[in-house]
């Protein structure tokens, strides 16, 4: 079968490779139909993810159809069209002990610690599939959305909440719609007009081009001079994670889903002044699958509008190198296996 591999940064192929054989009973084969990709397939390719070995197909951003499925009482059966959790978990460490299987310190990603689905077959554990009436572009965006469900999720936000939003990738989308999704007052932020429109979309009340306006004084507009309650930080930089500190209302809350690869300095009174609740997000738990579901089965998403290119596999390479040149062109890019 043929499959997507990134031998090294900088360079990625087709290849022909022999298709796993079914040796789990407790998993599903399934057909790949379709492959979102994000930012992390971006930075394996530019050689910038400090997780990623070489060679490694990438994908965990999943649409696909069922081929050969274990008995099961999850309703899952032969033809019927999935997503899935790409993650794993130990179910030893601290934070699997506590039920928070998400932030599992021993976690692999798919196309990241291992290698990913962007392939013609992949078996996967029936517990990390999810069945749901979508279409097959749908199903590909419920797991980069998910990222953001569950920030919003950690920050408690409820519908009384104004809820400011740094950054409106994939991943920063997400915390839109979930947020907006509980009837919250939410503020977009971000540099590109495009990326602020599909925010729009997804349920963001305002919006704030911080190229063009002050952040803090639109903020302090936009709240009557209190600050948002939540603040979700979805970029990974110095400058707008020190931001969320100083932007948060008092007894606010700040969840932070990028990191920053510099050392970041903060005013820490504000952490103390503020009585400040400071928490970090990682990946999504199945709450947050069935969350985003729900949010599609409602149509608050703008699907359409949030992918900005579909080519066959053939074409994935050419198009990661496009990408890689020119990242700003680009929001979700799909690849097809059909």
């Amino acid at each position: 079968m043929r499959a997507l591999m990134i031998d090294r940064p900088g360079e990625a192929r087709v290849i022909d490779m022999e298709q796993p054989a079914d040796t789990d009973p407790l998993e599903a084969t399934m057909r790949i139909r379709r492959i979102g990709l994000c930012g992390t397939d971006l930075s394996t390719f530019l050689g910038k993810n400090p997780l990623v070995t070489y060679p490694r197909i990438p994908g965990h951003e999943v649409a696909a159809t069922l081929e050969r499925v274990p008995e099961n009482d999850l309703g899952l059966a032969e033809g019927t069209d999935v997503t899935l959790s790409p993650y794993t978990n130990c179910g030893k460490c601290s934070a699997c002990k506590q039920g928070r299987f998400n932030a599992c310190r021993f976690n692999q990603t798919l196309g990241v610690q291992r290698d990913g689905a962007l392939m013609r077959h992949f078996s996967m554990p029936l517990a990390k599939l999810y069945a749901a009436p979508l279409t097959l572009d749908e199903l590909c965006l419920v797991e980069p959305l998910t990222v953001g469900c569950h920030a919003v999720a950690r920050g408690r936000v409820k519908a009384a909440d104004t809820v400011a939003i740094y950054g409106c990738g994939g991943v920063g989308l997400g915390a839109v719609s979930a947020a907006a999704f509980l009837d919250a007052n939410v503020i977009a932020i971000d540099i590109d007009d495009k990326k602020l429109s599909i925010a729009q979309s997804s349920g963001a009340r305002h919006l704030i081009n911080s190229t063009r306006e002050d952040v803090h004084v639109r903020l302090q507009e936009l709240t009557g001079g209190q600050g948002p309650d939540v603040i979700i930080e979805a970029i990974g930089r110095p400058d707008t994670f020190r931001a969320a500190v100083e932007e948060v209302a008092f007894t606010g809350r700040v969840v932070y889903i990028g990191y920053a690869k510099d050392l970041v300095s903060y005013e820490t009174r504000l952490f103390v002044q503020k009585e400040l609740d400071i928490l970090g997000s990682r990946n999504a738990l199945p709450q947050d699958f069935r969350e985003v579901i729900r949010m599609f089965e409602q149509k608050r998403f703008p699907t359409e509008a949030a992918i900005s290119a579909t080519v066959p596999l053939d074409e994935a390479p050419a198009i990661l190198r496009a990408w890689s040149e020119n990242p700003a062109a680009y929001t979700k890019i799909m690849i097809t296996l059909d």
